[in-house]
């Protein structure tokens, strides 16, 4: 007979409870400096909502009113080198790790105001809510995207549960680099049903990272209750699953909060981290505004009543009193001084309007218009000293034959000797010799701790190499198949492509996604496609493509050095390839954004990606018509070589688009576009584009190289353009 038994979590989970001895056995000083942060938490929410009331705030305002002692607890126990991030409703976290990177260990606001560093924190994130050029991301990120590295804000994403990847990520870089660090991602009981919240949590299981997941489980996500939507309501179950500690706590009380995190930050130091904590908690209000949830008719008014009653800082205020550390007076000195900070800053970024009793925003204070597309990408001039060189530089005695796939390796584990900060994600890469096409072998063999294996989880550790680059890596992320980016778009283009951009500039987004295609190999509609287009849809992403050896190692090592991000698309069928490179060399550079002509002509010119390259070259030996083949190289949106293509435009007068891809996804109709603007007087010719078909390629032979660009499309195009010439 079957038996059965039970089996348990290999991971502690379990539930801390405070009483009035817990709060005494905290220092007095610490005491008062959680109550004093949920304070100034209540009244800069308050200052907030009123500002949104009089149509001074430009977007949502997700008050955090209710859920103060869920950040004053955690954050008072974090350093400036601890990293934090949130979510869309953060300013409470981000607000205590700010003004507690400015407060000395002494300060005491029973005896203190608040110092001019501390006062300013308050004022600065105001005006970041407000889009205001002092706020700390220059008005950028608003209420929702909120970052200052230096106090160890790495970043707030306003897609729910975009943040937790990144945060895996910060503590992977301080495990890499021997840095004492805990990184903590703030997020609710809706991002923890997300995708990306499983992912993180596993890969940061698997390698012991020194991150903390603090769920604020406020029962609702917008209107939709938690045990709507699962049958496992407690949310630190997520962390014994996946093997490690999980931490129930009573959300309203500051120092059960306190204690979670300590408790958390004891289990990383002996190396068994990371930790879940949930924190039980009430928002009360809506999702946005100062409207609250029963107005709405998704809660009852009984139900905030109940919760209003266990106010976290009513508790607060009955405790300390109880313990003879504040009494009424002391109460409302700490109220007035945190209130007139608040003020303070509201008065510095407003001025009455003339003749009445409303208030606006000075003009001083508004960012300028014209610097709306300042910051995309870094200055160009970082990587003005690099080793440039084409081919046609070495002379024919320093060069040698080498797979593409052998030279492009070995140059990766060239430049990780030479850099520490490089490491390689991706899946299947430290197995196999190299991964699944060998790229990873010279690197394998070299730094086995830097190449690192991960799940199949393409927007995790996307999200973890964003997190790892902001906190001083430079993370080359494999991507198996093209198609696989779509499973991590989120990432690609709400993360990696818009950080730069969102949170004011001044900062490295070093990440490489290298993405294999394989169009021509049978794989189907779900492994066939070339995503190059999806990655050009954002500018902040520099996209390659290159063709040869020598073109894969210097475009690598151009990306290598370069403090943006960037996508290599590597095509499959160049892998086991010979072509030329230098002898002995690995360590030159291609600036991106620089085409290349590989064969000179005057009867049309075609700009040609990928494999049709190659095959555009020897269309136009075959049919002797002299045409001008370029090799675009750099396709992202900002990287196109428009001087090198309208020369060439100028003098053929014609041109064709070659790209192998599917049509919907084909990079031709940008170019089409502003060929059309910027050359159409020298055009004697509309302008051809040759692509795949509508469809995806599929497994049949026939059907897959009929959806592909081919040499004979190729072909009838150039006979077609240049028949009248």
């Amino acid at each position: 007979m079957a038996r059965k038994h039970d089996l348990i979590p290999s991971a502690p989970w379990y539930r801390i409870e405070t009483d009035e001895s817990d709060w005494a056995a905290l220092p007095e000083q610490t005491l008062v400096q959680l109550y004093s942060q949920m304070k100034l938490i209540r009244r800069f929410e308050e200052k907030i909502l009123d500002l949104e009331k009089a149509g001074l705030v430009h977007g949502p305002a997700h008050a955090s009113i209710g859920q103060e002692a869920a950040a004053a607890g955690a954050t008072l126990l974090l350093r400036p080198v601890d990293q934090i991030n949130g979510t869309h409703r953060a300013h409470h976290q981000v607000l205590t790790k700010l003004v507690n990177a400015q407060t000395e260990p002494d300060f005491d606001i029973r005896t203190q105001a608040f110092t001019p560093p501390m006062s300013d924190a308050v004022y600065r994130l105001m005006a970041e809510i407000m889009g205001l050029t002092p706020g700390y991301c220059e008005g950028r990120g608003g209420s929702m995207h909120m970052r200052d590295a230096e106090s160890g804000v790495s970043g707030t994403s306003a897609i729910v549960g975009g943040n937790i990847p990144h945060a895996a990520g910060y503590a992977l870089a301080d495990k890499v680099l021997g840095r004492d660090g805990i990184s903590v991602s703030f997020f609710g009981d809706g991002a923890s049903l997300q995708g990306a919240a499983y992912e993180s949590m596993n890969i940061a299981a698997a390698y012991k990272l020194p991150v903390i997941f603090f769920v604020e489980n406020n029962l609702y996500a917008v209107s939709t209750h938690i045990d709507d939507v699962t049958a496992e309501p407690r949310i630190a179950s997520r962390g014994p699953m996946l093997g490690f500690t999980g931490i129930e706590c009573d959300g309203m009380d500051v120092v059960a909060v306190h204690r979670a995190v300590s408790d958390a930050i004891g289990i990383i130091r002996e190396g068994r981290g990371p930790v879940i904590i949930e924190a039980k908690c009430y928002r009360y209000f809506h999702q946005s505004g100062s409207k609250t949830g029963s107005e709405f008719g998704y809660r009852s008014r009984q139900e905030e009543q109940e919760w209003i009653v266990r106010d976290p800082l009513r508790l607060a205020e009955a405790r300390l009193t109880s313990l003879g550390i504040l009494d009424n007076a002391g109460i409302v000195l700490i109220d007035e001084r945190i209130s007139a900070t608040v003020q303070s800053a509201a008065d510095r970024l407003t001025e009455p309007v003339a003749g009445s009793n409303q208030l606006r925003i000075p003009d001083r204070l508004w960012p300028s218009a014209q610097t709306v597309d300042d910051g995309i990408l870094a200055n160009a001039s970082e990587t003005d000293g690099l080793k440039y060189r084409e081919l046609e530089d070495y002379a024919p005695d320093r060069l040698e034959k080498a797979r593409f796939v052998t030279a492009a390796g070995e140059a990766l584990a060239a430049a990780m000797a030479l850099d520490p900060t490089i490491v390689v994600l991706g899946e299947d890469v430290h197995r196999l010799r190299g991964g699944v096409s060998g790229f990873t072998r010279s690197a394998l063999e070299q730094f086995p701790g830097r190449v690192l294996a991960m799940p199949i989880a393409e927007n995790g550790f996307t999200g973890v190499a964003l997190g790892a680059a902001l906190r001083g890596l430079r993370p080359v992320v494999e991507i198996m198949f093209g198609d696989f980016c779509l499973v991590a778009a989120d990432q690609i283009g709400n993360g990696i492509a818009k950080v730069r951009h969102m949170f004011g500039d001044g900062f490295p987004v070093p990440v490489i996604m290298r993405v294999r295609v394989s169009p021509h190999t049978g794989y189907g509609s779900q492994h066939s496609g070339d995503p190059a287009a999806l990655f050009r849809l954002f500018p902040g992403w520099h996209v390659v493509s290159p063709t040869t050896a020598f073109d894969y190692v210097g475009l690598l090592n151009t990306a290598l050095k370069s403090n943006d991000p960037v996508a290599i698309i590597e095509h499959v069928e160049f892998y086991q390839r010979e072509s030329l490179v230098p002898r002995d060399e690995r360590d030159f550079c291609i600036r991106i954004g620089k085409a290349k002509v590989v064969r000179s002509g005057t009867a049309c010119t075609v700009l040609a990606t990928s494999a049709m390259v190659p095959i555009a070259a020897k269309v136009a030996e075959e049919t002797r018509i002299d045409a001008e083949v370029i090799d675009m190289r750099s396709i992202g949106q900002l990287s196109t070589d428009w001087p090198l293509i309208l020369a060439s435009i100028a003098k053929t007068n014609r041109v064709i688009i070659a790209e192998q891809v599917a049509s919907g996804f084909a990079l031709g109709r940008h170019w089409i576009a502003e060929i059309q603007a910027r050359a159409f007087d020298d055009l004697d010719h509309e302008i051809l584009h040759v692509t795949g078909s509508l469809s995806a390629p599929v497994v049949s032979a026939v059907l897959n190289k009929a959806a592909l660009g081919s040499a004979e499309k190729l072909r009838e195009a150039m006979e077609l353009i240049t028949e009248n010439a």
